[in-house]
């Protein structure tokens, strides 16, 4: 403890949030890496703020919290559109319990981030603070500068936009965990009909090298060719003398395969599944998103 009884209450209130913070700016931005950059950019208003005029400090936090994630989430936005290829979120590892909790655990999928990419930064920011963590409209107008009444339509158009493009329905972990596993034997031995018997007809496979890493530049499209693309991954590998292995993990609270080339992480590939197959695959290799892939982060909506 210091000498400081302030200082050591700021601190304290700031620890007993800190993850939940991290899941608001990691959930508007997609990167754990911008995320711990608000998280630090809050710490330092935080600290010059006079606690005795705090009444909720929880809604105080997330307040700045969300006030500084979007202002990079608009800087982030225009950096977005001279991206190689697609841009994917940044994957993580998560805890066990956040598998357990199914509203958390679809709320960071991969999928739904994809489709919260979709959003306007100010959408993003209210159907985050509403549907995700159950803020009040006159909190959530505080965080974003908006009435109340703007914010109530801004939540009814963004989660209208989100239900039309959101997965139909949710998959347990385990029907999740046998698709993949299918299709980790495939993928790893090269089997194309393997591969095809586990995806789905209309599956959509997005690769994210960044332009650091090869990965298809475009989304691929339908069983065939994203099996083609599948067995020639692991052709190049094998032909290359380059040891492919596929562990199975948890990231973003779901099921996925930790990708090793030689040993080493090349990528976290995340997928999709309705009605027992894949409908979706998601190959992060941008070792620049990677840092979150060899040990849990946890994540909380409370």
């Amino acid at each position: 403890m210091s000498d400081d009884p302030t200082a050591d209450r700021a601190t304290e209130m700031f620890v007993a949030h800190r993850n939940l913070l991290f899941t608001v700016a990691y959930e508007m931005l997609g990167s754990a890496a911008d995320a711990e950059d608000v998280l630090q950019e809050t710490w330092l208003r935080w600290v010059e703020v006079d606690l005795e005029q705090v009444r909720d400090e929880r809604a105080y936090l997330v307040r700045v919290t969300t006030r500084q994630a979007l202002n990079r989430l608009r800087s982030a936005s225009r950096r977005r559109e001279s991206y190689v290829g697609p841009w994917l979120p940044e994957p993580m590892l998560t805890t066990p319990d956040v598998a357990e909790d199914v509203e958390l655990a679809e709320s960071v999928s991969m999928a739904m981030m994809l489709v919260l990419e979709t959003l306007s930064p100010t959408e993003r920011a209210v159907f985050v603070l509403r549907e995700a963590f159950g803020f009040g409209y006159e909190e959530i107008a505080a965080a974003v500068d908006k009435t109340p009444a703007a914010v109530r339509q801004i939540a009814h158009r963004a989660r209208r936009h989100v239900d039309a493009r959101r997965p139909r329905r949710t998959v347990s972990a385990s029907e999740t965990r046998t698709a993949l596993e299918s299709f980790r034997r495939a993928f790893e031995t090269g089997d194309v009909q393997g591969l095809l018997d586990v995806l789905a007809p209309e599956v959509v496979y997005m690769g994210d090298g960044g332009g650091v890493k090869h990965a298809a530049l475009r989304p691929v499209l339908g069983a065939d060719k994203v099996s083609r693309l599948m067995a020639g991954f692991t052709g190049r590998a094998g032909g290359a003398g380059i040891a492919l292995t596929l562990g199975p993990t948890v990231a973003n609270g779901s099921p996925a395969l930790l990708v090793h080339l030689n040993g080493e992480v090349d990528g976290v590939m995340a997928v999709h599944v309705e009605d027992a197959r894949i409908t979706g695959i998601y190959f992060v290799r941008n070792p620049e998103k990677l840092s979150r892939a060899t040990s849990e982060t946890p994540l909380t909506l409370h």
